[in-house]
């Protein structure tokens, strides 16, 4: 009885000693200290977006017509004529097409740009884009000399807007410059046999024969062959024809003979009269500044603003990738382009 009396008593003392040695839990901060700290991170979530848009309105106001920025690159920064760098990288494509359509706007207006580098870095793009940009450089280089000057790649489409310099102007290409890969693709996958083995069958509602005719889960007809063929070579005739009137020393049949879609090194290029020089910026620059007859010249680059959806959601063309659907009709849709490639666009990936 006295034992078991011992270890009761010492039972009832443990918790007392436990409670000893525990530190009491502090008490839960008042509610006006929570909402306190809520209203902070608020005001800082909307200064931060008050900041951005503050940034995207400075760059826009000082631009002329929310046209592109002008940007020191070389040369004497305070001489009053100028040389402006016309930058066409990447696909040519939407939404780059309307950056470089405006940059040349820019540069058609400024009566203080004496003369146009045209610098290059693609693999070509759309037809209509590259034709678009072609256009708009012969309208330029009535007023303004333009010079060429190609980097890694100038193919395809980009090689056709490299026309636009005209007969007078020079093609610089750097020595390890890919260019060439002359002609027009219309990139088609042939699925019917995989549609075939899975029992898949197309079968599109339609008001006309050809509404499908690049129906990948069926052979093209020879009459729609026949269709597409003659699309195609409209628009390759077109290129070889603005080859022919911008490159002085060749003549259609040298043209054609050269547009097989191959790929020209820069030597290559050079022998064969596609490019005047091999060189870098630093080269086309002194000839254009050269040809301008200038000794002093402020060269600037043109560049775009981001505007405020650029800045929060990295481009404004970002957001519309999401859309998968939409990638996935774009699919569909033919497009002729002046591509250096066997699969072009894939819709989704810009």
């Amino acid at each position: 009885m006295e034992e078991q009396s011992a270890q009761e008593k010492s039972v009832e003392k443990r918790p007392e000693s436990i409670q000893q040695h525990q530190k009491p839990c502090p008490p839960p901060p008042p509610r006006s200290r929570r909402w306190l700290m809520r209203g902070l991170v608020v005001l800082l979530l909307i200064s931060v977006v008050f900041n951005l848009g503050f940034f995207a309105w400075y760059q826009e106001y000082f631009t002329i017509g929310g046209g592109p920025a002008e940007q020191f690159e070389t040369g004497d920064q305070f001489a009053k004529e100028k040389i402006a760098i016309i930058s066409i990288t990447g696909t040519i494509m939407p939404p780059f097409t309307e950056r470089i359509l405006r940059s040349i706007k820019r540069a058609h207006e400024d009566d203080q740009v004496r003369g146009i580098l045209l610098e290059i870095d693609s693999p070509g793009g759309l037809v209509a884009d590259s034709h678009q940009i072609y256009h708009r450089l012969v309208e330029l280089r009535k007023t303004k000399p333009i010079v060429v000057y190609m980097k890694r790649m100038a193919a395809s489409g980009g090689y056709y807007v490299a026309m636009g310099a005209g007969e007078e102007g020079v093609i610089f290409a750097e020595p390890t410059t890919w260019t060439g890969s002359l002609g027009v693709i219309i990139p088609r996958f042939d699925l019917s046999g995989l549609a075939e083995k899975v029992g898949v069958v197309s079968d599109p509602l339609k008001t006309g024969e050809f509404k499908d005719a690049l129906n990948p889960f069926r052979n093209l007809t020879d009459r729609e062959r026949a269709i597409w063929d003659h699309i195609l070579d409209e628009s390759y005739q077109r290129f070889l024809n603005v080859i022919t009137d911008n490159r002085k020393d060749l003549d259609y049949d040298q043209v054609k003979k050269l547009a097989t879609g191959q790929i020209y090194p820069a030597t290559d290029a050079k022998q064969n009269g596609l490019i005047d020089e091999i060189g870098y910026q630093e080269d086309a620059l002194a000839r254009l500044q050269e040809i301008m007859g200038l000794s002093k010249v402020c060269v600037i680059r043109y560049s775009h603003p981001k505007s405020l959806a650029d800045v929060l959601l990295g481009s404004a063309e970002a957001s519309q990738i999401e859309n998968r659907k939409q990638a996935l009709l774009d699919s569909t849709v033919p497009r002729a382009m002046y591509f250096a490639s066997w699969m072009g666009e894939l819709p989704g990936w810009q």
